[in-house]
């Protein structure tokens, strides 16, 4: 049985409302004035609002901007009722988040009508909301799991192994063991690290004044830091003759160590997704004062539900195929260019092709642009000398 919250101050009205809504099934709870309804509302947590705008103590506006900012209440159902017919009375409720609004006197099938409308629309809201936290939880379910425990089990085996046999241990086998402790806890511990940094990521974007302030950085790209990253990686994973890099210069509003991480987890997923001996392209460049960072690959690519899908502990087909990460790279990397006024883009052709790109706001000169080079460099190949500086390794 639903519940709905009647706010109304005139008597015969509000009983009029009450009767109307037993009569139908209804669960109703009232208040005779905003001050009281809004104390219900926060308490009973109704799947409904009905509120008259013009009340004592508080108006109907007061009440739906007080819902609208507690987070128990922000998504209920809030349906006006007024005397005034003035659009823009319409337009201020509209604006604070109003579902709906009706103008008395009205009848009891219009207001049905509506009621109906808003429970019918908020069950699909919550039915849709179960299906994203079931998909996350299997999501969570498959790779969280398999990402520690692996790690976990080479830590302990190995150490348990070298703890009961050290005596008759050569070097050459305690030397493997350690290695294999040593790249398994590095794993974990970058992992752990994702994770907190996702964390991380989340809160800041509840705390406006952070948000304000992280948008304020500004850092000359590309850094030494973020050039040594990419060759290296691609020379880790063997691949420095599929990377082709064409970066131009521009000053791009985010800190240094954030536009690393982001380049750090685009990379990662185009080394990890695309075969070997198949060209990764990274390039950057800069139009109407908005800095684009691309990486371009021809791996297993993503189809546009997936895509529309993407989200933290998201591992796409990991029942098909064997792969490890938890799936918060692409994530991180969306999450830090929103933050600082940016977006992510994904279009994808499977097992074709796939664009991931990342733009940031950024202040750029034409004069700045005369006076810094491009820096161009296909790894595992010598620089081009063209006009250009290379990327140096």
């Amino acid at each position: 049985m639903n519940k709905i919250l009647v706010i109304e101050d005139d008597i015969n009205v509000r009983q009029n409302l009450i009767d109307l809504l037993y009569a139908e099934n209804f669960n109703v709870i009232t208040a005779e004035n905003g001050y009281f309804g809004l104390q219900l509302a926060q308490t009973e947590i109704p799947d409904l609002v009905i509120c008259d705008v013009m009340m004592p103590e508080l108006d109907g506006y007061e009440v739906l901007k007080e819902l609208r900012q507690n987070p128990k209440t922000a998504i209920i159902p809030f349906i006006f009722l007024t005397a005034k017919s003035e659009k823009t009375d319409f337009r201020k409720g509209m604006d604070l988040g109003a579902d709906d609004y009706i103008v008395k006197p009205f009848s009891r099938s219009e207001l049905l009508a509506a009621i109906t409308c808003r429970l019918e629309k908020q069950t699909v809201i919550y039915q849709q909301t179960q299906e994203k936290l079931d998909k996350l939880r299997t999501s969570i379910t498959l790779s969280l799991p398999h990402e520690l425990r692996t790690p976990l089990n080479g830590i302990l085996g190995f150490s348990q192994i070298l703890m009961e046999e050290s005596e008759i241990l050569d070097a050459e086998s305690i030397k493997e063991m350690a290695e294999f402790i040593h790249q398994s806890s590095q794993r974990l511990f970058h992992l752990i690290q994702k994770f907190l940094l996702y964390a991380e990521l989340e809160i800041i974007a509840t705390d406006p004044q952070r948000v304000i302030e992280i948008q304020n950085q500004l850092t000359e790209f590309p850094t030494p830091e973020l050039t040594t990253l990419m060759t290296e990686k691609a020379r880790n994973a063997g691949r420095e003759s599929d990377i082709q890099i064409d970066l131009s210069p521009c000053n791009v509003k985010i800190a240094a160590k954030k536009i690393t991480k982001i380049t750090e987890e685009l990379l990662d997923n185009a080394l990890k997704f695309s075969p070997c001996g198949t060209p990764i392209k990274i390039t950057a460049k800069t139009s109407n004062h908005t800095f684009s960072l691309s990486f371009s690959d021809r791996g297993r690519g993503m189809s546009r539900e997936q895509i529309a899908e993407l989200g933290a502990y998201r591992q796409f087909e990991r029942k098909l195929h064997e792969q490890q990460g938890s799936g918060l790279g692409l994530i991180i990397a969306k999450k830090l260019a929103e933050l600082h006024g940016g977006t992510l883009k994904i279009e994808s052709k499977p097992h074709e092709k796939t664009i991931v790109t990342v733009t940031l706001p950024c202040e750029t000169t034409e004069a700045s642009l005369m006076t810094q080079p491009r820096h161009l460099l296909q790894l595992g190949e010598p620089a081009q000398h063209s006009g250009s500086s290379a990327l140096s390794t």
